[in-house]
């Protein structure tokens, strides 16, 4: 007894010196908080950041709950445990740079992810909101890429949110526009975002957030998600900020009208040989989601619904209507390759001018005029800019060139991502690179691999922005990637801090002017503001817009 005394007391004395006191981490960081639905046990990570994951922010969208409004979670007895991610909504394995740490597929995918520095909930740190991409078929918030301890390193309280997808997030039909409370239907998906920043607002405080310094950001089908959100009465007063990476739904996965909506939802249900809404709930999610990978199947996307979106985005936003937030937006250089616009076809002058004038018509020689190609290489630049603006360019600059004029003086930063990625690691063999970071595997090793990408491809800085290159294992990430990533996330960071990008050691990034050129950030090894020099392409585009 005495021996194991003076042992203990030994021991705690070497704690003390070291400058550690004899109680463990994981007793004075506390792994327990307290939300308003109950008690929630996360984990510690090596880092010190605590995580809590697989929160429920509404009720499982399943039986009678599938296709409404997601509705407020039920309370719990004793302690749940949130240590592992929930599962991912129902979707086809469509995407091969998808990787998921989630516990399956389910209908039941309402759950959120919490990442924060804070030992306490008296800290009041901002707050990151980030909406996974995946063009509203595919994603989850437990992609390792949107991974928020990296950004809760820096101070931020980082969240990743799960909505459901496909038809089951967007489908509309007359039986449940007649139903619902708000006369809608469709826009499930946007909803479940919407209820998960009231929940944000509700319980963040608890893990040292501040409710009133919130930033919601997304890449893609995400960042179409945080436009989608600002200009919607039921979101816009919920943010505080909004970073947008590739794409709005002025432009990109642009809404269609109700009726035009529900008429698709009548035609789905009648191919399944559903003649009721009762009849279409009743089938398995499995049966449901398989039709939609049927010929003739069209996308389920979003919807003017009279509710979550009065009107298109574009009307919002000439009204002035939107949140009016600091928005930080741009887009990546090689968004879409100039096969888009080819296909198969060599590119030669020839071939590009042709492809131009069956997509333009009378108009081609304009376009031709702003995307020119008098040489191979010159119509390859200009096929790959044209194809990535029609895709996802456009829509992006016409978000940020809108809030710069109707968003109440609030600043917009504009960025142009144009770093490369790098070339495979080696055990990733003749594997290449895919649309949006895909990859496909050829088991030919004699084949010849296709061109590397001359730009940034779309989706290719979200490692970037988040500090995640480390989770990415497929490329051989060189010490210039991490210079490109360190000031990305610093960027972005500090706007979610702040609302300005700005801060010590980083090239000085300007607002948006209301009108004209304006300067962009350049973000490359050689970050650097430059003037916009296409602002005519836009301005031209913009004549083509879906309104």
């Amino acid at each position: 007894m005495v021996r194991f005394t003076a042992m203990k007391t030994y021991l705690t004395s070497i704690l003390l010196a070291l400058g550690f006191s004899s109680v463990t981490l994981a007793q004075t960081t506390p792994t327990r908080v307290q939300v308003a639905n109950g008690t929630l046990e996360g984990r510690v990570e090596a880092t010190g950041i605590r995580s809590f994951k697989g929160i429920p922010f509404a009720q499982p969208p399943v039986g009678d709950l599938r296709w409404r409004e997601p509705q407020p979670p039920k309370n719990w007895q004793g302690v749940r445990q949130a240590d592992k991610f929930g599962p991912r909504a129902m979707q086809r394995p469509i995407f091969g740079d998808m990787n998921f740490r989630s516990n399956g597929v389910s209908e039941d995918c309402l759950y959120l992810n919490v990442w924060t520095p804070a030992k306490s909930g008296n800290e009041k740190l901002p707050v990151l909101v980030y909406f996974y991409g995946g063009g509203f078929m595919a994603g989850d918030g437990s992609e390792p890429r949107y991974d928020g301890e990296s950004m809760a390193k820096r101070g931020i309280v980082a969240l990743t949110v799960n909505y459901r997808l496909n038809v089951f997030g967007f489908m509309a039909h007359p039986e449940l526009t007649k139903e619902s409370p708000n006369k809608a239907s469709g826009n499930y998906g946007l909803l479940d975002q919407s209820a998960a920043l009231r929940w944000v607002q509700q319980n963040i405080a608890a893990f040292g957030g501040d409710p009133k310094r919130v930033t919601i950001a997304g890449e893609s089908a995400g960042s179409a998600s945080v436009s989608a959100q600002m200009v919607s009465p039921l979101s816009k007063n919920l943010i505080a900020g909004a970073i947008g990476e590739s794409g709005s739904i002025m432009g990109t996965l642009t809404p269609v009208s109700l009726a035009e909506a529900e008429k698709a939802g009548v035609a789905f249900a009648e191919s399944l040989g559903a003649t009721s809404l009762a009849a279409l709930r009743a089938l398995s999610a499995e049966q449901v989601l398989e039709a939609t990978a049927k010929p003739n199947v069209g996308r389920f996307g979003l919807v003017v619904d009279g509710y979550f979106l009065p009107k298109p985005a574009h009307e919002i936003m000439a009204a002035g209507e939107q949140a009016r937030v600091p928005l930080l937006a741009g887009w990546n250089s090689e968004e879409m390759n100039y096969r888009f616009m080819l296909g198969a076809e060599p590119i030669t002058p020839e071939s590009y001018k042709k492809a131009v004038e069956k997509a333009y018509g009378p108009q081609a020689n304009e376009v031709l005029k702003l995307y020119p190609g008098a040489t191979a290489e010159e119509a390859m630049q200009s096929a790959t800019d044209l194809s990535g603006d029609r895709f996802i360019g456009f829509s992006t600059w016409k978000w940020t060139d809108m809030h710069a004029r109707t968003g109440g003086g609030k600043p917009v930063y504009r960025y142009y991502y144009a770093r490369p990625r790098p070339a495979m690691t080696a055990e990733m063999g003749n594997a290449t690179p895919g649309l949006a970071g895909g990859v496909i595997r050829n088991t030919d090793t004699s084949a010849p691999k296709a061109p590397p990408a001359k730009g940034a491809v779309h989706s290719a800085e979200i490692e970037y922005a988040m500090g995640n290159l480390a989770t990415n294992k497929v490329y051989a990430w060189t010490p210039d990637d991490h210079k490109v990533s360190e000031t990305m996330q610093a960027y972005f960071a500090n706007f979610i801090k702040t609302g300005n990008p700005n801060g010590s050691g980083l090239p000085k990034w300007s607002a948006v002017k209301p009108a004209g050129p304006a300067e962009i950030m350049v973000i490359d090894v050689n970050t650097r503001p430059e003037t916009e020099k296409n602002r005519e392409r836009y301005l031209f585009l913009d004549r083509f817009m879906v309104r």
